[in-house]
Order: C-alpha cells, then sequence, then structure tokens
C-alpha cells in the first residue's frame, strides 16, 4: 500500500463515526480534566474517561467548539460536562505561540495526536502477509549467485528455481513462520517482506536470473518470489465483537509475551471478523482440582477426576486487554494491542470487549 493510502486510513480511522446501541458511561475514576501529553493517542484518553474507548465519538458529537475532534493537541486541557445528563468533553486551548526573529514572524503549534498509534501498524500493511501452505510451497525460490554469496542485497543477480510463468516484477518473501490454531489445523503461513526483485532472463530451462533491489532486509538462499499483490488496508468503521470468540496463535515477532501495541495473530479469518473489531482480551487460568489439597490440574503428579462431582473447577476468563483487528485473511487476523493490564500470550481468548 503506498503512502497515501496510508495517510487516506489514517484520516479515516480519525474520524470513525460512533456505535450505535451503547451509552457512553464515565467511569468512576475519571479525571475532571487531564492536559494532553505529547504521545497521548486518542485511545489512551479515552481509556481515561470510558469503560469502552471505542466510543470517544460520543464525547464531543455536539461539541461544536471542537471542529475537528481529532485535532487535538499536546497541551490542550481536556474537561468532561454533562449536557441533557450525557457526558461532553470540550478542550481548552493553550493561546498561541508566536516566534519573533528580526526578519519575521511566524506561529508555531505541535503536531495534533493520533486516534491509535498507527506508526506501530502502517509497516505491516505492507511488509506482512499470511498465506495459504500450498500457494507459499509453490513459489519460486533463490538459489545462490555467481559469487557463492550467502546473502544478497541491491543489484545483485541471483539465479532462482523457475515455477509457472515468468513475471517483470516480484517481491521477495520469507517465511516468518507457521500459524496453527489450538487443534493444531493449519491456518496459513506467516511471511515477511525482505526486498523487492526484476525479472533479468528467462531463457534457461529450470532457472531464472533476477535482480534484487529495495532491499529491507539481507535476502537469502531460499527466500521465495512472490508476484501477488500483499493486502492492503482497509477502511475501518470502530465495532465491538458481538458473538465471536477466538483464541491468540501467534504474533509477529514471535515473543512469548506481549503488552501494548504489540501485534497478535487471532484465528478468526475475514468471514468472522471485519477490520475495525475491537475485541476483548481475556486470560484463563488452569483447572483447580478441589481435593484435601487443592492443587492446579497443570501441576505434575495431577489426575484430573472423571467423576461428576465437582472437584474440577474451571476458572473464569479475566479480561487483561483490547485490540483492534486491522488486517484480516481467510482463516485468520492481525490485531493490535490498544490495552493490556496484564501480559498478552498465545491460547488468551478474544471475545466481545
Amino acid at each position: 500500500m503506498n503512502k497515501i493510502t496510508v495517510k487516506t486510513l489514517v484520516a479515516l480511522l480519525c474520524l470513525l463515526p460512533s456505535v450505535l446501541g451503547y451509552a457512553v458511561t464515565l467511569k468512576d475514576d475519571a479525571p475532571k480534566t487531564y492536559t494532553v501529553k505529547k504521545h497521548d493517542t486518542l485511545w489512551d484518553i479515552a481509556n481515561l474517561f470510558l469503560d469502552k474507548p471505542w466510543l470517544w465519538p460520543e464525547l464531543w458529537r455536539n461539541n461544536t467548539q471542537i471542529v475537528n475532534p481529532h485535532l487535538i493537541y499536546p497541551g490542550d486541557v481536556l474537561r468532561i460536562r454533562m449536557v441533557d445528563g450525557k457526558p461532553v468533553m470540550e478542550v481548552v486551548r493553550d493561546k498561541k505561540r508566536l516566534t519573533l526573529s528580526p526578519s519575521l514572524m511566524k506561529e508555531t503549534k505541535p503536531s495534533p495526536i493520533g486516534m491509535l498509534p498507527w506508526s506501530a501498524i502502517a509497516v505491516y500493511v505492507n511488509q506482512n502477509e499470511i498465506m495459504a501452505e500450498d500457494s507459499y510451497n509453490t513459489l519460486p525460490y533463490l538459489l545462490g549467485n555467481h559469487s557463492a554469496d550467502l546473502r544478497f542485497v541491491n543489484d545483485d543477480l541471483v539465479l532462482s528455481r523457475r515455477y509457472g510463468r515468468p513475471n517483470d516484477q516480484y517481491r521477495v518473501v520469507r517465511k516468518q513462520s507457521t500459524i496453527t490454531n489450538e487443534e493444531g489445523e493449519l491456518l496459513g503461513i506467516q511471511i515477511h517482506h525482505v526486498a523487492d526483485a526484476s525479472m533479468v532472463e528467462t531463457s534457461a530451462a529450470d532457472q531464472w536470473l533476477v535482480k534484487v533491489d529495495e532491499s529491507n532486509f539481507e535476502a537469502r538462499r531460499g527466500d521465495r518470489l512472490y508476484a501477488g499483490e500483499f493486502t492492503g488496508g482497509q477502511d475501518m468503521v470502530l465495532q465491538p465483537a458481538a458473538g465471536q470468540r477466538g483464541v491468540v496463535v501467534g504474533n509477529l515477532h514471535q515473543h512469548d509475551l506481549l503488552g501494548k501495541h504489540d501485534v497478535v495473530i487471532v484465528d478468526l479469518g475475514s468471514a468472522e471478523v471485519t477490520p475495525g473489531t475491537v475485541m476483548g482480551i481475556y486470560a484463563q487460568g488452569p483447572d483447580i482440582i478441589d481435593g484435601e489439597e487443592p492443587r492446579y490440574a497443570n501441576e505434575s503428579n495431577v489426575v484430573r477426576s472423571v467423576f461428576n462431582d465437582g472437584s474440577t473447577v474451571e476458572q473464569p476468563a479475566l479480561k487483561i486487554g483490547e485490540l483492534v483487528v486491522f488486517k484480516t485473511f481467510d482463516k485468520a487476523s492481525y490485531g493490535i494491542i490498544t490495552r493490556s493490564d496484564g501480559l498478552v500470550k498465545d491460547g488468551n481468548i478474544v471475545a466481545r470487549p
């Protein structure tokens, strides 16, 4: 996705409409006023005031003072007042600052805050993809070059295994991980954009000669050539998940523990969720065996009761955060963690926020 599309996506996200059917309720400990800081986002600020931060537009929907509600700047003071029994946010803006010099006078002001940290997302819109295993396995791959190099960078000519009809332009992609659900069903292969490549020679019976360019990372032997387009970012309208229920099955960097602004993979595909779906993240502890000495079911030498006598206690799932789905595939989706009150990991449940 090009830069213009990314900017368009950011603008659309910042102008999200309200979600119908949800009343805006302030938190009991919501502050009376809040001074916006440099690295704040609207989502962060909404979390201070609301239990459902995706309803932030409702706070100023009838406030004519805020003409463009996403243009809130560091130093602005946000204040809540009640209008017809509903909370409304107003902004108290610092006076404009002037920078004076002998030759000119110019007005300065800080940059507006954004809704979500899209700088943390934009790179993944066109750098990461999840594709079917069969499709991945049929991609041509890099073999090596005349100099017997192990790594290839811009302008290197590399021999590739020939598959299918040649294209003028390719992406060099690398397998990051195999994504499976809790039952072991394969959801797809996660790939990462390493570099671009252009076709140079196609006359050999079993090989092509390609030139590597626009490297994000050094290419390696075995990296694949992908002629298709990565799935672009989609216009999003925030909406809470309803009956959907899934599980965190991975993340972009194979980290064991995750937190705010990390990107996770959930086992819900495009038929189940759409970009903009807000989901709660829930952690469920191990079952407890209620015997003479209560023990956790995952402790060693613990045998789960086979009788329906109530001796096995299933712990409730506790909410530890929220995420917003921003890119979907056939059997899985990417989501960014927007709130985290605990460490997120594979196996956590995602459901209604």
